[in-house]
């Protein structure tokens, strides 16, 4: 396992912008992808005209493409990027039954084959990296690095009331932009499908997948992210077994909005490696 602990990379320019809030006016490229019946939204940012790895980014429970647009601008600096709306969340359709990790990943897989989307480096956030570790399990051949970010459940608190409760202490360590965000989107995902998915995330086995990972790991976690500790993390980050951990220090569990350019750094860097 490679360990960077309490290190930002700072070797990234972050992106040019006119005001503080600029991020939110960068213009994303959708589409519309269904497979079965099932449809997910693909939100992209074209990469530089001389190429560069793919990045598929993947959002956690209740959530959506909102809330990895800064670090999607970061990227896309490097390579064309593609922030998935799942189905059910965001402003795709729900789908009439729940939904497995499996199922996910299947899906997550005939939308990246449709786009023609080649070998990408996965990037799964909170629940996300459920889906980018079951993904690279599943269809091996089109994932070259994982990354998670404030992965769950951490297995020391595997309960709803304790995740709750980490959940409520860590929105009192986010910016107002990044609850907002959280809040929209748990608001536009509703609480019906929330709680349908909510059993299938709580009761995933990482850590049992994760040991199936072959490719290149990274385990990324602010260092006040309450939901995803670094006991936990480094646990997860030592099971993979080409595994490496990294800290961002001062940033609570949407590290990805936080520090978005530190976080872009440490994703470049496992995938030049």
């Amino acid at each position: 396992m490679h360990t960077e602990t309490n290190h930002q990379h700072n070797s990234i320019e972050p992106p040019k912008s006119s005001g503080p809030l600029s991020w939110m006016r960068q213009p994303l490229t959708p589409r519309v992808v269904t497979t079965g019946s099932l449809t997910s939204h693909v939100h992209s940012l074209a990469g530089p005209p001389e190429g560069g790895p793919v990045y598929v980014l993947l959002h956690g429970i209740g959530m959506s493409h909102r809330y990895f647009r800064r670090l999607q601008i970061v990227l896309s600096g490097h390579g064309d990027t593609h922030s998935i709306d799942l189905p059910g969340f965001g402003a795709t359709p729900r789908p009439d039954r729940q939904l497995s990790i499996s199922d996910y990943a299947d899906v997550i897989a005939a939308t990246l084959q449709k786009m023609g989307a080649g070998r990408v480096v996965v990037v799964g956030h909170s629940m996300g990296s459920q889906f980018a570790t079951e993904l690279a399990v599943r269809h091996p051949g089109m994932v070259s690095h994982v990354v998670l970010l404030g992965p769950v459940v951490d297995s020391a608190r595997r309960t709803v009331r304790q995740q709750t409760l980490a959940l409520g202490l860590d929105s009192l360590r986010e910016s107002p932009v990044g609850n907002a965000i959280v809040f929209t989107d748990y608001v536009r995902a509703g609480m019906r499908w929330y709680l349908t998915e909510l059993p299938v995330m709580m009761s995933y086995d990482l850590e049992g997948s994760l040991a199936q990972v072959a490719q290149p790991v990274l385990v990324l976690r602010g260092s006040k992210d309450p939901v995803a500790s670094r006991s936990w993390c480094g646990k997860l980050a030592a099971t993979a077994p080409d595994g490496r951990y990294l800290e961002i220090p001062g940033k609570p569990h949407i590290v990805q909005h936080g520090a978005a350019e530190s976080t872009a750094a440490g994703i470049m860097a496992l995938a030049a490696g």
